[in-house]
């Protein structure tokens, strides 16, 4: 399967008609400080650009909330997704919005920009702190304004060695998929539970309760990544995709694959012959103990990698961008990912 990403853009360039095919919704509205409009039914309801942060809202809203995600197919890519009139109507209806941010998700920015009126938007890369977090492009028509109080409020231990861990490993550009940090996706759900109290105060304390009992799932995940940090320091990894690095760095493993192939295959270009020779290399002499792969983007080069790890008997572990069919829980998910990156490990 080869998903080919679009070049930045093309999501504006199609949200520029769909703009105009939407023009009865009004223009954008400041939300900065806005908080959900009230809800017309019993619940509050959410929409999610990807049905992993569709499956955090899920867990901390639980039944007092209707979720829905605008992509949801294991074969989709978020970077290429071109929005629809449909998915502008739904994103209209949103009372809360929860996105990624930092570039990976604009289609979302240009329909919360169309739908107009007043709703809450969730930019997870500015709720996680992350180095250049601040750098992001706005999330659009603006973010809940009790973000600050959500990072006061719910600090994560492991957050200032997390970042500090990242500080190096990513070689000085930002790495957006933020759901691959444990510290992160607290943060989140900490922020969730905050603006779902804000739209629905009767249901407040189920709300803080759910996101509890979240974090402290997310808190058996840490344990699983710790383990990995413990019997496998510094084991060097190959990627095709800088998708799982938060995950990699926090396991405490290291990173041999050259950043400019990483990239070149996240930006669906070419990487020069030199730079795929020695990703190639890292599976001959001294090979790495694991590779692991972006199973939503294959291209002939990322095929071309699996084969030489494949050949020299080094054990490949898939990763996706979103939730394979039939999950919809994010911490079944992503345990299972790490359950398989231990596993290969200890193979080696």
């Amino acid at each position: 399967m080869s998903l080919r990403r679009l070049r930045p853009g093309t999501a504006a360039a199609g949200l520029a008609a769909l703009t105009v095919a939407l023009g009865a919704c009004g223009s954008p509205a400041d939300t900065a400080s806005a908080p959900p409009a009230a809800g017309t039914g019993s619940t509050v309801n959410v929409v999610a650009s990807t049905n992993v942060y569709a499956a955090i809202a899920q867990a901390v809203g639980g039944d007092k909330v209707t979720v829905s995600s605008i992509i949801d197919d294991p074969s989709a890519d978020p970077h290429s997704h071109e929005a629809t009139p449909a998915e502008a109507a739904t994103v209209a209806g949103a009372q809360l919005v929860v996105l990624n941010g930092g570039g990976y998700d604009d289609f979302m920015t240009g329909l919360v920009s169309s739908a107009g009126g007043n709703r809450t938007v969730i930019d997870a890369v500015e709720v996680s702190g992350l180095e250049a977090a601040t750098e992001a492009e706005p999330a659009g028509d603006g973010h809940s304004d009790t973000s600050a109080d959500a990072h006061d409020e719910h600090g994560d231990e492991h957050g200032d060695e997390h970042a500090d861990a990242h500080a190096g490993h990513d070689h000085g550009s930002f790495n957006e998929h933020v759901w691959y940090s444990l510290p992160a996706v607290k943060k989140l759900a900490a922020q969730i539970a905050l603006d779902l109290r804000a739209a629905d105060a009767a249901n407040a304390a189920e709300y803080s309760a759910n996101a509890d009992a979240f974090a402290a799932r997310i808190d058996g995940l840490q344990a699983k990544v710790d383990a990995i940090k413990a019997a496998h320091p510094g084991a060097r990894v190959a990627v095709t995709e800088p998708v799982p690095g938060y995950l990699l760095a926090d396991a405490g493993l290291t990173n041999a694959t050259p950043e400019e192939f990483a990239r070149a295959i996240e930006t669906d270009t070419d990487p020069p012959a030199a730079v795929l020779q020695q990703t190639l290399a890292l599976f001959t002499a001294d090979p790495v103990r694991v590779l692991v792969l972006n199973g939503q983007t294959q291209t002939p080069t990322t095929d071309q990698v699996k084969q030489a790890a494949t050949a020299a008997g080094v054990p490949v572990v898939e990763v996706t961008e979103t939730l394979p069919a039939g999950v919809t829980d994010y911490v079944t998910w992503m345990g299972g990912q790490m359950d398989a990156l231990a596993t290969a490990l200890d193979r080696t």
